[in-house]
């Protein structure tokens, strides 16, 4: 049984396992955890994470790309027949086919060079998901909490708040981790609104509008929507066009997505 567990980490797949029991405690104190509640974990690695989690809900998903840890996983946790793992790329899964009785709960220690497209994959499939517990590099949570007016408020913090209400719950020490990154890690708390506060008639335009007003961070929003919006349109929607993008919430930008695409019918 020793054999299995000589896999090294592989920078193509991100891979820093987590080994610290007290962190790992920490975090599946922070997820709260049920009996019967249907938890999906990406890239579970050797099951650190997997084990605490799975000891309190006896049935779990994974989803696992490195095949290679899949023997590990299911010699480490072979007490758990409930472990269901699926070897697929989590940018390419469908986790809606998951959520056949209950919505589901998302997991994750996810691999810094993916994690931003990977949420982005995550929040179209929102209206499935009960909530996300996610370690990810400190400056990627301090990008999706970040509110108007900070530093790294921009388009991550726009639509992931469009979806969810974000919290930035504790940070992680590279320590934790093997190999250790050269970066802090955080844990964030993803929880996708029961109803939209803001709803947009068209997710694509919200999602180009956002896109462009953060395309030149530095520029005014009049640079950054010329050709799209005059001053006139900026009167209407009531919003200063002098403002930089980083200025706007929410609210503010589904306000542009909305009526350019009226303007647009």
């Amino acid at each position: 049984m020793s054999k299995p567990q000589s896999h090294k980490a592989r920078k193509r797949f991100g891979q820093n396992f987590l080994h610290d029991h007290s962190v790992i405690r920490r975090i599946v104190a922070c997820i709260g955890p049920k009996k019967g509640q249907r938890i999906v974990e990406i890239g579970p690695g050797k099951g650190a994470l997997t084990e605490g989690i799975i000891s309190t809900t006896e049935r779990m998903d994974v989803v696992e790309l490195d095949r290679d840890l899949i023997p590990i996983l299911k010699v480490n946790l072979f007490r758990f027949p409930e472990l269901t793992v699926h070897e697929a790329d989590a940018m390419k899964f469908d986790f809606s086919s998951l959520a056949t009785e209950q919505n589901i709960r998302v997991v994750g220690n996810l691999p810094y060079n993916i994690s931003t497209p990977l949420i982005f994959h995550l929040l179209s499939q929102a209206n499935v998901i009960e909530d996300m517990h996610f370690m990810l590099q400190k400056e990627v949570v301090d990008r999706l909490a970040a509110r108007p007016g900070d530093n790294l408020y921009g388009r991550l913090s726009v639509m992931a708040q469009y979806y969810c209400s974000v919290e930035s719950l504790f940070i992680v020490g590279p320590e934790s981790f093997d190999p250790a990154p050269k970066v802090d890690s955080a844990i964030v708390r993803m929880t996708p609104h029961k109803t939209l506060p803001f709803p947009v008639k068209d997710i694509k335009g919200l999602e180009d509008t956002v896109r462009i007003g953060f395309h030149q961070r530095r520029k005014t929003l009049r640079n950054n929507y010329k050709g799209v919006l005059d001053n006139d349109d900026f009167e209407a929607l009531q919003i200063d066009p002098s403002l930089r993008p980083e200025r706007l919430d929410v609210e503010e930008f589904v306000r542009i997505a909305n009526f350019i695409h009226n303007k647009e019918a």
